[in-house]
């Protein structure tokens, strides 16, 4: 397999995936300072697997540990942390729940996802480049924009950090027993 219609029209690739945490990251990017710069950050925590139950039908999920974002600046990581952002205390968990995926040409896709931040959860687009690796391994470079204000993540001083945040994933997946 090396293309993603080989991928998903293979028998070999129906069955579970599971996300290699040592080979993927999650982050996020925001404008911020009025538009001048813009904040970038990781989660360091997260796991995640997927299912191919037939050539058509895929489903996946992404559990992020939202008190392991990083910023590069403590003190802003510590406010992302807050009731003002996250709100990890009573929220530690973000979720990306894909249901289905549709090809949309070559190696790209458009999957259907909830999002769920601080106990709301919104249906986002999210648009996938795939690819088969050497190692028979899948990646996965995706990326959505949001409004974070949907999901209750709303601090912003002054109006020093924009509305809409671009959420970013660089994941492998393997395939379970293979």
């Amino acid at each position: 397999m090396t293309t993603l219609q080989e991928l998903l029209s293979s028998n070999e690739s129906i069955g579970v995936w599971t996300l290699d945490p040592d080979r993927s990251s999650v982050g996020f990017k925001a404008k911020g300072m009025w538009g001048l710069a813009s904040v970038k950050g990781r989660y360091s925590d997260f796991s995640g697997d997927g299912q191919i139950t037939n050539p058509t039908t895929v489903f996946g999920r992404i559990d992020i540990k939202a008190a392991s974002v990083d910023t590069k600046i403590r003190k802003r990581n510590d406010h992302l942390r807050s009731a003002d952002f996250f709100e990890v205390e009573k929220y530690p968990d973000i979720s990306m729940v894909v249901t289905g995926a549709e090809g949309v040409s070559g190696d790209t896709v458009n999957l259907r996802a909830d999002l769920t931040i601080k106990g709301t959860t919104k249906s986002v687009p999210v648009q996938a480049k795939v690819a088969v690796l050497d190692d028979g391994a899948v990646r996965l470079i995706a990326q959505s924009d949001i409004n974070r204000n949907d999901f209750g993540v709303d601090g912003n001083l002054m109006g020093s950090i924009a509305d809409t945040t671009q959420i970013t994933g660089d994941v492998v997946f393997r395939r379970t027993g293979a």
